[in-house]
């Protein structure tokens, strides 16, 4: 069973999921291989999941991240649609040396919505993996038909950096996703707020300063005090609040929604636990293994299913943090971790041709698998 996640600025789950079946079969060419390309909710969910539920691929153009139009697809299967921000506000739509938190917006994800309610949907699954922005979802909110005043009674502009001049929120007088049940599906728990709040943990990583990422932190409270006067939503501490730069918040605040762990729903969807049990090896895998990868992430829900199951575990990527691989190596299974970069130490090298690198290497691991553990050499 060959189930990876995406490997992020190189290679998506379906096409390392079709290059390590291919280092497999150089060493096991009579072994049957069957492919399931995962996702955590982010980036890669539309892909994934999408063929499962027999669904068709919409789009459209709307704003993105920095206010320039993008061309954002969404899925739409009976009822149920499937929305992922990272087509609206990901980090890859933002160049580098533009990344700045406190002034790109979810914007486009309102006007997204606003589409996908027009037909004739019950249920939205907002994918929140992958996003550019710290904002709450305020742009969002602010293409859904909600008013946010400064003091003066003036809208605020977009981005996280606006927040802090928030002093009142007015609601629209006729919801267009009233009646609709939306989910978000998040790869992470942290509150909105605090030490492990977006802010603090995630801003740096899409372009944050030390001194924006203390004023997102204070701008973020203050979106919080006036969600929880204005809408009576207390949002502050809700596992999940902080996913996606606080828009786990602003989905609960703003529409009602539910949060919930992507990856768990996907397992679900797709078998995950039934699938693992059939067979006799599990491979995964994702571009970078850290200590984040066993919380809410593809590799740890595979990982706790092949515990489970009791099948031996076989984890590529590109990279590895010491403490992930310390980690990993005390799993109460036969398990065995491959990195890229203990290979090909230029990062750069190793991307270009990733998938050439990842055949090779998942060949090199199996083997070394195979020698290592007894029971695995009888496939």
């Amino acid at each position: 069973m060959v189930c990876p996640d995406s490997f992020k600025g190189s290679l998506t789950a379906t096409a390392a999921a079709e290059h390590i079946a291919h280092g497999i079969q150089q060493v096991l060419p009579e072994v049957e291989v069957e492919r399931l390309p995962l996702a955590d909710g982010g980036e890669g969910t539309l892909e994934v999941l999408l063929p499962t539920l027999g669904g068709e691929k919409k789009g459209l153009w709307v704003t993105g991240p920095l206010g320039d139009p993008v061309w954002a697809e969404y899925g739409v299967a009976g009822e149920l649609a499937l929305l992922e921000l990272a087509q609206v506000a990901g980090l890859t739509l933002v160049p580098p040396e533009r990344r700045d938190p406190t002034r790109t917006t979810t914007y486009g994800l309102g006007e997204l919505l606003r589409a996908v309610c027009r037909d004739p949907i019950a249920e939205i699954w907002i994918g929140l993996g992958g996003s550019a922005t710290v904002d709450g979802g305020a742009g969002m909110a602010q293409a859904l038909g909600y008013r946010l005043l400064d003091g003066a009674g003036d809208p605020i502009g977009w981005g996280g950096g606006e927040l802090a001049r928030l002093q009142r929120i007015e609601s629209p007088e006729q919801p267009v996703w009233q009646g609709k049940r939306v989910r978000g599906l998040c790869d992470v728990q942290n509150p909105l707020t605090g030490p492990w709040g977006a802010a603090a943990v995630f801003a740096p990583q899409k372009g944050a300063t030390p001194s924006q990422v203390q004023q997102l932190e204070q701008a973020l409270q203050q979106w919080a005090q006036v969600v929880e006067r204005d809408l009576g939503q207390a949002v502050a501490g809700i596992p999940g609040a902080g996913a996606a730069g606080g828009l786990g918040a602003g989905l609960v605040a703003f529409l009602g929604a539910t949060l919930e762990s992507g990856i768990q729903l996907l397992a679900r969807q797709l078998a995950l636990p039934e699938r693992i049990r059939r067979c006799h090896l599990v491979v995964t895998g994702e571009g970078c293994l850290d200590e984040q990868s066993t919380m809410g992430k593809v590799v740890g829900a595979v990982l706790e299913q092949a515990i489970q199951a009791q099948k031996p575990l076989l984890i590529l990527c590109g990279q590895v943090t010491p403490a992930a691989r310390a980690g990993l190596a005390a799993q109460p299974l036969p398990l065995r971790v491959g990195a890229l970069c203990d290979r090909i130490p230029d990062v750069a090298e190793a991307q270009r041709q990733a998938g050439h690198h990842l055949e090779q290497m998942t060949a090199q691991e199996l083997r070394d698998f195979l020698e290592q553990d007894a029971g695995i050499g009888r496939l």
